[in-house]
């Protein structure tokens, strides 16, 4: 990636809906070079996708939740099983798969705290190779919306 290549991402990740043409004339560049370097940025898999992000709270799921979760035994099958189970969980936002003492960090997001609570002991701790569960309500969330290269 070259610097007009990182100038792209950065645009788009600050506004996906941006123009070819406002991006290109911005850049100084033709925007028939803006298109073909952003076809490049996705045909190389730099850029994976484009998406609008909600208001949780206004869609109904103000409250989140991260989950540190322990599988026991931790074999790939496992945890592989267990990751496939959360990626079905209407409620999970995002999964980590961990080293050190969890094997996953959840995060959710839910209406209140008795939903919460219901996701805890209705759907994790149901499962029987679940071995520990720790929930933290999260009173603040922030996550940077331009990622540059390193």
């Amino acid at each position: 990636m070259d610097e007009l290549d990182s100038a792209l991402v950065r645009m788009l990740q600050e506004d996906g809906r941006r123009t070819n043409r406002d991006m290109a004339q911005e850049l100084g560049i033709a925007p028939s070079t803006c298109l073909e370097r952003i076809r490049s940025l996705r045909r190389s898999g730099v850029l994976t996708g484009f998406h609008a992000e909600a208001d949780l709270a206004a869609i109904g799921r103000g409250l989140q939740a991260v989950i540190a979760v322990r599988v026991r035994p931790p074999t790939r099958a496992v945890i592989e099983a267990f990751q496939t189970f959360l990626e079905g969980m209407p409620e999970v936002i995002s999964i980590f798969v961990l080293t050190g003492n969890d094997d996953f960090l959840v995060h959710v997001a839910v209406r209140d705290t008795d939903h919460l609570h219901a996701v805890v002991l209705e759907k994790l701790a149901k499962r029987p190779e679940l071995a520990d569960v720790r929930t933290s309500v999260v009173y603040g969330h922030m996550r940077k919306k331009v990622i540059g290269p390193a």
